[in-house]
């Protein structure tokens, strides 16, 4: 059975490249907990379906597993955590 998931607010850092794309490089949680973003595998428009809420969805690689990097295009980023 799997985990309910929260919505996390969480500060990315992220490279913007001349030709308009973006690169998240890591995630950094309210207490301080940073997590290198190995690699991104996918990037599309999709909606949360665990928490709620939309924009680009970034399926990066953390600590060599896979999960769901969100940018709501607001200037704000979330991921699903873990309750």
């Amino acid at each position: 059975m799997e985990s309910e998931r929260i919505k996390v607010y969480v500060e990315v850092n992220v490279t913007h490249r001349p030709d308009g794309t973006a690169r998240p490089n890591f995630i950094k949680f309210e207490n301080d907990e940073k997590y290198e973003i190995d690699r991104v595998m996918q990037k599309c428009r999709a909606a949360s379906t665990k928490v709620g809420g939309t924009g680009i969805r970034y399926t990066v690689q953390i600590c060599g597993k896979p999960t769901f990097l969100f940018d709501e295009e607001n200037g704000k980023w979330f991921v699903e955590a873990k309750s």
